[in-house]
């Protein structure tokens, strides 16, 4: 199947024709299998560990589309995009889709305890209930009281102080000019940023579109001057990617975008000595 990674495409088509593209490699993959041997679609609405992979806005839409037109159920991995990251409490809500499984984990309690869990549509509760008999899930930390208390303290917060607002409408653009700016560095081949989260793709050549040789490690390197400067980031690849907290301050996020641009000239002085 087609990854929704523009980007990492030829960029012949437009991001949204590439979208539908990308969805219907999906039902060409269920056609293939037969969609009686297929019983569900789980992807994250952002791709988080893989380079932070906005998609373009035509593809989930037309995922559900080919979820709904043949009769599978969509999962929506929200453990990275649930509960605010992207401006909204899930990444289902920002791109409207109707999941029937929810995944979650680290965003329930910020990361101060470790909590998961999976929410579920009513149409699979209800075949649970009426036709499931016993469910028999417990585990040694169901409902574990003090994740639980974390978890209920953390939501709480986010509702009060309107955090998940915050992301959509205040500090999540305020950055994101930011982070296009980084756009024009020279290394820089694609910014790319949602809600608080988001990746610098770094390139040998920005037009055209060319890539360093992996065993250059160009990724790592920026990754430790970062560090080294006091900002911290991930590397997967040459793409670096960021997700900065709710509370990040207008001058917090001046910081990270002048830190990051050092970085990245610090980046470009060491791979051309």
């Amino acid at each position: 199947m087609e990854q929704p990674y523009w980007f990492g495409s030829d960029r012949t088509l437009t991001p949204d024709e590439f979208g539908i593209l990308a969805a219907r490699s999906i039902e060409d993959k269920i056609n293939e299998l037969g969609a009686d041997k297929v019983a569900a679609f789980i992807g994250e609405p952002v791709q988080g560990a893989g380079g932070v992979i906005i998609p373009p806005d035509s593809y989930w839409p037309e995922v559900q589309r080919i979820c709904d037109d043949y009769g599978i159920l969509l999962i929506s991995d929200e453990v990275i995009t649930g509960f605010g990251r992207m401006g909204a409490w899930f990444g289902a809500d920002y791109f409207k889709t109707r999941p029937d499984f929810m995944p979650f984990a680290k965003g329930v309690t910020s990361g101060y305890l470790p909590l998961g869990g999976v929410l579920i549509s009513d149409r699979v509760a209800d075949v649970l209930i009426d036709k499931g008999g016993e469910f028999a899930h417990g585990y040694t930390y169901s409902g574990h009281p003090a994740a639980c208390a974390v978890a209920k303290a953390n939501l709480e917060l986010l509702q009060d102080e309107r955090l998940v607002e915050r992301v959509r409408d205040d500090i999540g653009p305020y950055l994101l000019n930011g982070w296009r700016k980084l756009g024009e560095h020279p290394l820089v081949g694609e910014s790319r940023m949602i809600g608080l989260i988001g990746a610098l793709e770094l390139v040998k050549s920005k037009d055209p579109v060319e890539r360093f040789d992996k065993k250059q490690h160009v990724g790592a390197i920026c990754r430790d001057f970062l560090v080294t400067n006091g900002l911290v980031m991930r590397a997967v690849g040459d793409t670096i990617v960021a997700a900065p907290p709710f509370t990040l301050s207008y001058a917090e996020a001046d910081e990270l975008i002048e830190k990051a641009w050092k970085c990245l000239d610090l980046t470009r002085q060491a791979i051309d000595a």
